[in-house]
């Protein structure tokens, strides 16, 4: 789970770019923290980049694919 101190920097969002599941190795559409949808691990990536390939961790038949979701998008100014 991501963790903040600061709520001041961080923003309540409906946006639907939080909806969307990425597959591994897809390119990243926004820069930020994304989470596993089936095992909960975090990374971070930056915009343009690939999210972390199949291989980058690997999960048992019982947790299912690994899919990454936006959790925290990094907004520029």
């Amino acid at each position: 789970m991501a963790l903040y101190k600061y709520d001041k920097w961080v923003k309540r969002s409906d946006h639907e770019a939080f909806d969307a599941l990425h597959n591994p190795g897809a390119t990243t559409p926004d820069s930020g923290v994304y989470r596993c949808e089936n095992c909960g691990h975090e990374v971070v990536s930056e915009k343009g980049s690939p999210l972390p390939p199949q291989n980058h961790h690997q999960h048992t038949p019982g947790q299912g694919r690994i899919e990454w979701r936006l959790l925290v998008f990094a907004q520029g100014k």
